[in-house]
């Protein structure tokens, strides 16, 4: 992409220049599309619940930028020749299922032979274009706030290896699955300087890309990091998913990890599907935010660092500081 210009157009309001969740494009003063693509392999055994992670994997971009989801497109590739057309019902009756409980439609998709499954969608939501909600807004002294654990990353592995016991391959699964429209739901009330959702680069990494975004640097505390259940063990016995150690292997060109054993620094950079919004508040609106999120019903709601100002130690970078 590096090589492609980025598109210009008045009525463009987020496009590849910067490192967004979603395209934002104006349609009227008061209206604009959100518009968003993902999908991915299978990650869990059982056809519905890929589908239903699959979806609300898809959904979590547009409630990042501030939207509301309306319409969605299938994506799929299926072995027609070597897995039977039904289990692929059921990972549309998984993804329809979660569809459903956004109020979002699907209105279509394309699907095309293939030797590994591929299962996703495109999704078209809308926002009033001044409460777009961008990860580029972060400031010196607000808060950063996390909704949900990490680990499913290492837990996905784990079923994969048939290491997971059935209570951490549900919780993992649910965690996944569990819509992030109650958490946009309490941010857009409330007023966040920037948010994001944490994917497949990572809770280091997608932070990052919000301080550059700000120029800015962040302190986070590692111990206030919620995990699900059983993560730092997997770690230790050696379940960790190759784009977990890459992510790392990035992330400490830009983070400060001394201090922080080994196990922990891998959760960090866990690659996540479907992971919970990370958001940054100004401190005043930080009990406003937390008392909102436990209304709309959000199981995790984690205050786990703040936005600091680039330091001299820094130089000309932004820099993560784990403490």
């Amino acid at each position: 992409m590096r090589q492609l210009a980025a598109a210009r157009h008045p009525d463009l309001l987020v496009g590849i220049g910067g490192a967004d969740d979603a395209g934002v494009y104006r349609i009227t003063p008061d209206l604009a599309l959100v518009q968003t693509v993902d999908f991915f392999t299978p990650i869990v055994d059982e056809a519905y619940d890929w589908g239903r992670v699959a979806a609300a994997n898809a959904l979590s971009d547009v409630y990042a930028m501030g939207g509301t989801p309306l319409t969605a497109l299938q994506l799929a590739a299926w072995p027609r020749k070597g897995l039977p057309l039904d289990l692929l019902s059921e990972v549309f009756a998984g993804g329809a299922a979660v569809l459903e409980s956004a109020g979002c439609v699907i209105v279509g998709g394309h699907s095309i032979d293939d030797n590994e499954p591929k299962y996703g969608m495109a999704v078209t939501g809308t926002v009033h274009p001044d409460e777009i909600v961008t990860n580029a807004g972060a400031k010196p002294g607000d808060r950063l706030f996390l909704t949900k654990p990490l680990g499913t990353g290492i837990i996905s592995t784990a079923i994969k290896r048939g290491t997971a016991t059935p209570s951490q391959r549900d919780t993992a699964v649910e965690t996944m699955a569990t819509l992030n429209a109650a958490a946009a739901a309490a941010m857009t009330r409330v007023g966040v300087t920037a948010a994001t959702d944490v994917t497949g680069f990572g809770l280091l990494w997608h932070l990052h890309e919000m301080l550059v975004g700000a120029a800015v640097s962040a302190a986070i505390d590692a111990d206030a990091v919620p995990l699900l259940d059983g993560v730092l063990a997997l770690i230790e016995s050696g379940t960790v998913p190759g784009g977990t150690e890459r992510n790392l292997a990035a992330a400490s060109g830009f983070t400060d990890l001394a201090g922080v054993d080994r196990s922990r620094q891998i959760a960090l950079a866990d690659a996540q599907t479907s992971g919970g919004l990370l958001m940054t508040v100004p401190p005043a609106l930080a009990p406003a935010l937390e008392a909102a999120l436990a209304a709309e019903g959000v199981s995790t709601i984690a205050q786990i660092g703040e936005i600091v100002p680039r330091s001299t130690a820094d130089g000309p970078q932004s820099r993560i500081h784990v403490r």
